[in-house]
């Protein structure tokens, strides 16, 4: 058996790295032969510890391992602590298990490494996955072309720069937009800044469309809005759009007590963009952001709920409202 353990805030190249452990399993015999257990109680985990795989192959057993970790007590005293140690060392050959501990992102949360699981646990294959910094741009850009391979496509480092731009350190956000630049790329597999312009919404769209609610002018704001969506489905952008608010609403709260490397941590931005953010909320009042952003809110929820089957026209009520 071979024993892994995962942590970090970055849960997306966490899910990756799991991803690319399953893909090599016996297709025919995977719903079997992986499994995913939820902080399992002493008795389920040991189980889990000393099953047998039943088919031909290798057995994937991941262990989301988070309250043993963050809750404020040992989750097990020390007899269970040796029983796992015990079975960890004697589990079947072809039984893999890797434990789990997402943290939670931008909170600078670290690991008690005075548990005695921690302890038991670091001897196996340990690895960290912590968040991009978000002014590691050389590092962020690295991740994106590596990620773009793995989807049969290439971008170089200005692409890359681009979508950092528009997106930050989000790296599930970051791999979606690949997934849709694939597409407008078919045939061909080489990304252009051009593609990117067209398909990825920019914080300029954003901060345009946001400006013009802001300032009444809700004839161009719709017409900016309609702009918008050509380039994604309205509830996309609507999440877009709040997901913006949101770290707006920060800049503008934190701002007098924080520093812009931190306001970039906070926000998971480029520092750069922090301040041109800051400079442009300059003659914005936070009570407008926040009830923007509880306009589109019940407009999400009812648009989720099934209260509304135009998409749109919710959307637009919620801008004009």
């Amino acid at each position: 058996m071979t024993v892994y353990f995962f942590y970090g805030d970055e849960d997306f190249n966490i899910e990756l790295e799991i991803e690319k452990m399953s893909s090599k399993l016996n297709p025919d015999f995977k719903s079997m032969s992986y499994t995913v257990l939820d902080n399992p109680q002493y008795s389920d985990l040991i189980t889990a510890l000393r099953t047998t795989p039943m088919m031909f192959g290798e057995m994937l057993t991941v262990i989301n391992s988070e309250e043993y970790f963050l809750s404020n007590k040992n989750f097990f005293d020390d007899k269970e602590l040796e029983d796992i140690e015990d079975a960890l060392k004697h589990s079947p050959e072809n039984l893999n298990i890797v434990f789990v501990v997402k943290l939670p992102r931008n909170e600078n949360k670290k690991l008690d490494s005075r548990r005695k699981l921690y302890k038991i646990l670091s001897k196996y294959n340990t690895k960290e996955f912590p968040t991009f910094k978000t002014y590691k741009i050389a590092d962020i850009s690295n991740w994106i072309k590596n990620q773009a391979k793995t989807k049969g496509i290439t971008l170089d480092f200005k692409c890359a720069e681009l979508l950092i731009e528009q997106i930050g350190n989000n790296l599930r956000e970051i791999s979606i937009e690949l997934d849709k630049l694939k597409l407008v790329a078919y045939p061909q597999t080489v990304i252009t800044p051009k593609m990117i312009g067209e398909i990825c919404i920019s914080n300029q769209d954003l901060f345009n469309l946001t400006e013009l609610i802001m300032k009444g002018e809700k004839d161009k704001a719709l017409l900016e809005f309609k702009r918008l969506l050509d380039k994604k489905h309205p509830l996309e952008l609507l999440s877009a759009i709040q997901t913006m608010l949101r770290k707006w609403i920060i800049l503008k709260t934190k701002s007098a007590s924080c520093s812009s490397m931190e306001l970039a941590k906070l926000t998971g931005q480029h520092e750069f963009v922090v301040k041109q953010t800051l400079a442009k909320l300059k003659h914005s009042a936070l009570k407008d952001l926040v009830r923007l952003k509880q306009n589109l809110f019940e407009a999400e929820y009812i648009i989720k709920t099934a209260e509304s089957i135009d998409i749109i026209s919710e959307v637009e009520c919620a801008i004009i409202r």
